[in-house]
C-alpha cells in the first residue's frame, strides 16, 4: 500500500516532522512530477537559456528523491490532492533548493556543487527544446521574473503557483537556505499577484516542449573529422570484404539514394484515398478506414502537396508532435484523406494510414509556423473512432465527427445533474466547445456526448488528436458512461483525468468497487478505481481514490503503472489510506473489490478483517502494507 494522509479540512494542528521514505517522496514526485518541474524551471536563472533551463529542470526535479528516510516539515500545499502530504513537501523543498544553488556564481574558491554545472541526464543531442510560446503578457512576466533575484523569482512562485501564505512562504525559502526571506518576499512584491494565473501558462511549462536543431554549421565543423574517420573505416572494410559479399549485403535492394516507386506515391496528392460519402453503411466495421473525405479544400492540390512533403520531411520550424508510442516518419504508401479545410485562421489536413492519424495545420496567410501532430488509432473500434480534434483555440475545440454520428453535445462531467448543451453538426464538425480545465484550479471538466444509431458516448479531450472514451463498471463489463448512475460515479473524480494527458489514452473505464462505513459515526465513504488504457496497450495508469461523504473531488489512495489490476484481465484492487476523523483519531481505511475474502495489514500497523473492508485505528504518519485474500484463495496486493 501507498499510504496517503486524506483528512476532512480543517487540516490538522501542528504536528512533529514526519519522516519520509523513497517510495513516499517517489509517489509524490510522479504524480505532480508536472508542477515540480514547471516550479523549478520558473526559480532557475533566465541566464541560462531555455534550453538548458528545461533539460536541468527535469534533472533536478528527478534528482529529488531521498537516499533513505529523511525528515521534512509539513508545509500545506493549497491545491487538491497535496494538502499535507509530506511526500510532496520534502520533494518541492529538494527541487526548489537545488534551483537556488543552481543560480549561484562559480568561485575557484568553492567546490561547483552538482545544480550548478550542466545536467548529465537528460540530454538530447541535435536538438534544442523550449516550451511554447505564449502570448505578450506571458513574454512581459518573464521579463520582470528575469529581473528578480532567485529567491524573489522563488518567493513570486510559491506565492501565485502553489498559493502559499507568506508564512509558509518565509518557511520554505528558510529551509530552501535562504538567509533573507522577508526581504526576497518584498522584492516579490514588485511583480504584480494580478499575473499568477500566468505562471499556469504554457510558456512555463517545461513538459510541454518544441524542439529545433542546434546550430547547424558549428555541427557540420566539428563533425568534419568524425566523417573523414569514417569514411576511412567504410573503404578499409569494403576492401576487406572483397571478393566476397561483404560483411553486410543488402542484396536485392536498390541503392540507398533510388527512388522507391511506393515512397514517391505516397508523397503524390492525386494517390491519396478518398472514401466514398456512404461506404461506412455498408462496411462491415466501422473505424476512420471509412471516413469520406470531407473540407473544403479537399481539391487544393498545391495544400495536399505540402501537407504529405511536410509529414514525410518536416522543416526547422515545423512543430512535431506524437503520442507516447506513435512513430512520426512518413507513410509507407498513399494514405487516406479525412479532411481538408480551413477552420478558424488555420489551413487543416487530416490524413490517415491504417495506424496512424496524422494532422497538418499551417497558418491561412503563409506556411511559416506550420504543425504536425501524430496520434495512434490502430484497431479502433466505431465509439473510438467517432470524433478528432480538428483545432483549439481560445480555450475551446472544434471536432471532426464521424459519418455515422447523428447529435452532437457537451457535458460539464462534474455537474452530473446539469444537462447536455446542444452542439450545431455541419459537414460533421461540431461547433466550438470549451474544453476541459487545462491548469489551476478544475471547476469544471467538459466533455463530448455523442450519439448514433447504437447509442450514446463521451469522449474527452486530453491533449491529444483522438479524444478518450470514458466508461464505467466492473473491468470485462463496463459501459458507456451516459446515464444517471454512471455520470454520478465519474463526477468526483473527473479531475483526476488530468493525470492522463498527453500519454496516448484509448480508454478511461471508472469502477466503484467498494463502500466503506467509516469510524466515528462519519459516514460512508467511496472507493472508484480508474485505469487509462492506451492505444499502444503499453503505459496503462491505474488510480485507487477515496472519497469521504459530501467530499467535492475523490482523493488519490494509490496509483501504478504497467500493472493487470482493476482492468479485464485481472478485476480486482486493493488500496488504503491515512484518514483522521471528524474526532481527531486517525485510522488506516483500506478495501478490495467485493471478491475480496479477507484483508491484513504488513509493517508498522497490525490488523485484519474478514470480508472486503478493514479499519484499524493507527496513529498519524504510520506506514504500512496491505495483503488480500480473494474467495478462490488467491493472493492480491496492496495496488502501488
Amino acid at each position: 500500500m501507498q499510504s496517503q494522509d486524506v483528512a476532512p479540512r480543517p487540516a490538522p494542528a501542528a504536528s512533529p516532522e514526519p519522516f519520509v521514505d523513497v517510495e513516499q517522496a517517489e509517489a509524490a514526485l510522479v504524480e505532480h512530477y508536472p508542477r515540480l518541474v514547471r516550479l523549478a524551471y520558473l526559480v532557475l536563472p533566465p541566464g541560462l537559456g531555455r534550453n538548458r533551463r528545461v533539460l536541468t529542470a527535469h534533472a533536478l526535479t528527478q534528482r529529488a528523491l531521498p537516499r533513505g528516510r529523511a525528515s521534512t516539515p509539513v508545509i500545506p500545499a493549497q491545491s487538491t490532492g497535496r494538502d499535507g502530504d509530506p511526500g510532496y513537501a520534502f520533494v518541492r523543498l529538494q527541487v526548489l533548493r537545488t534551483a537556488l544553488e543552481a543560480g549561484l556564481p562559480l568561485t575557484f574558491k568553492a567546490r561547483p556543487k552538482r545544480s550548478q554545472l550542466p545536467p548529465l541526464l537528460p540530454q538530447v543531442w541535435g536538438l534544442r527544446l523550449f516550451p511554447r510560446s505564449g502570448g505578450a503578457d506571458e513574454l512581459a512576466l518573464d521579463q520582470k521574473l528575469s529581473a528578480l533575484s532567485a529567491p524573489a523569482r522563488a518567493a513570486y512562485v510559491l506565492r501565485g503557483l502553489e498559493k502559499l501564505p507568506d508564512g509558509d512562504v518565509r518557511r520554505v525559502l528558510s529551509e530552501a537556505g535562504v538567509a533573507e526571506p522577508d526581504e526576497a518576499l518584498e522584492e516579490a512584491d514588485t511583480v504584480p499577484a494580478a499575473q499568477y494565473a500566468l505562471l499556469d501558462s504554457p510558456e512555463f511549462d517545461p513538459c510541454s516542449l518544441q524542439a529545433r536543431p542546434t546550430d547547424l554549421m558549428r555541427r557540420r565543423q566539428h563533425l568534419k573529422a568524425a566523417l573523414a574517420a569514417a569514411a576511412a573505416v567504410a573503404v578499409c572494410g569494403a576492401l576487406l570484404g572483397l571478393p566476397g559479399d561483404g560483411w553486410g549485403p543488402d542484396g536485392a535492394a536498390a541503392p540507398s539514394y533510388a527512388r522507391n516507386p511506393a515512397a514517391q506515391a505516397a508523397l503524390d496528392p492525386a494517390q491519396l484515398t478518398r472514401v466514398p460519402a456512404l461506404a461506412w453503411q455498408a462496411a462491415s466495421r466501422n473505424d476512420f478506414s471509412v471516413w469520406p473525405a470531407r473540407g473544403d479544400l479537399t481539391d487544393d492540390t498545391a495544400l495536399l502537396r505540402r501537407a504529405l512533403a511536410v509529414w514525410a520531411r518536416p522543416g526547422e520550424t515545423v512543430r512535431v508532435s506524437a503520442t507516447p508510442g506513435t512513430p512520426s516518419g512518413g507513410p509507407s504508401g498513399p494514405a487516406q484523406l479525412l479532411y481538408a479545410g480551413t477552420v478558424d485562421n488555420a489551413r487543416v489536413v487530416i490524413l490517415y494510414d491504417g495506424l496512424r492519424i496524422a494532422r497538418y495545420a499551417e497558418p491561412k496567410d503563409g506556411t511559416e509556423g506550420a504543425a504536425l501532430d501524430f496520434a495512434r488509432a490502430d484497431g479502433a473500434t466505431s465509439a473510438e473512432a467517432s470524433a478528432i480534434v480538428l483545432g483549439r483555440a481560445d480555450g475551446n475545440i472544434r471536432y471532426l465527427t464521424a459519418p455515422w454520428v447523428k447529435k452532437a453535445a457537451e457535458r460539464d462531467l462534474l455537474k452530473p445533474s446539469a444537462g447536455a448543451m446542444d452542439l450545431s453538426l455541419k459537414d460533421g464538425i461540431t461547433s466550438p466547445m470549451a474544453g476541459p480545465a487545462q491548469s489551476g484550479s478544475c471547476t469544471s471538466w467538459n466533455v463530448l456526448q455523442l450519439t448514433d444509431a447504437s447509442g450514446t458516448r463521451l469522449l474527452s479531450d486530453l491533449g491529444e488528436l483522438v479524444p478518450a472514451r470514458l466508461t464505467t463498471g466492473r473491468p470485462g463489463a463496463s459501459h458507456e458512461a451516459t446515464g444517471a448512475e454512471a455520470l454520478r460515479t465519474w463526477a468526483p473524480y473527473a479531475c483526476s483525468l488530468s493525470a492522463m494527458r498527453s500519454a496516448g489514452v484509448r480508454t478511461v473505464n471508472a469502477w466503484s468497487y467498494a463502500q466503506q462505513r467509516l469510524p466515528d459515526a462519519s459516514g460512508a465513504a467511496d472507493w472508484v478505481c480508474t485505469r487509462a488504457e492506451t492505444w499502444r496497450g503499453g503505459g496503462t495508469r491505474v488510480l485507487a481514490q477515496f472519497r469521504t461523504p459530501g467530499g467535492a473531488y475523490g482523493a488519490v489512495a494509490a496509483q501504478a503503472e504497467n500493472v493487470p489490476a482493476c482492468g479485464p484481465r485481472d478485476p480486482h484492487v486493493l488500496a488504503g489510506v491515512l484518514w483522521k476523523s471528524a474526532a481527531g483519531s486517525w485510522y488506516l481505511l483500506a478495501a478490495g473489490d467485493k471478491d475480496t475474502a479477507s484483508v491484513r495489514t504488513t509493517g508498522a500497523v497490525s490488523g485484519s478483517a474478514r470480508g472486503n473492508v478493514l479499519t484499524v485505528k493507527t496513529k498519524e504518519g504510520a506506514q504500512a502494507g496491505l495483503k488480500g485474500t480473494l474467495e478462490d484463495g488467491r493472493a492480491v496486493s496492496g495496488l502501488r
